[in-house]
């Protein structure tokens, strides 16, 4: 397929851009079904307003809960931001990061000492040279001889 530059006119501004024929390949090659509608610098202009440091909910006007508790570990006041169920453990942020280190070295050690056994084509050349080696044993010294 053979592509050629094309004048668009943005979605935004109402100004004429080009889309070349380079950026028509690349939205060809990733199925993208829709031409651009807005020229680079409106593109990026509204790419920079979301995009924005502290433009995340709190900066929409959407507040986060934060819940004020009592650790189950430390017994210390902490808040979280979640509504805690009833029945499960509240931790402030050192337990839980204590938990944390505490449950990757459990995993590490758990895996030094069980390791996996193997798969695959070894397991299976390992099992095949076991039966192998059982049937030699096992079979009379006399069995086969005329």
């Amino acid at each position: 397929m053979e592509f050629v530059d094309r004048l668009l006119t943005c979605a935004d501004c109402g100004g004429e851009f080009i889309f070349t024929a380079g950026e028509q390949l690349f939205f060809f090659d990733k199925q993208f079904k829709n031409d651009p509608k807005r020229c680079k610098p409106c593109k990026s202009k509204r790419a920079g307003a979301t995009m924005k440091p502290g433009a995340g909910p709190a900066a929409a006007g959407i507040s986060r809960t934060e819940t004020r508790t009592e650790c189950s570990e430390c017994g210390v006041e902490t808040t979280v931001p979640f509504k805690p169920t009833q029945g499960r453990p509240v931790l402030c942020r050192q337990c839980f990061q204590g938990k944390q280190r505490a449950n990757a070295a459990a995993m590490t050690d758990t895996a030094l000492a069980n390791p996996p056994e193997p798969q695959g084509l070894v397991a299976d050349a390992d099992k095949h040279a076991a039966a192998a080696s059982a049937e030699i044993v096992t079979t009379p010294a006399s069995a086969g001889r005329v």
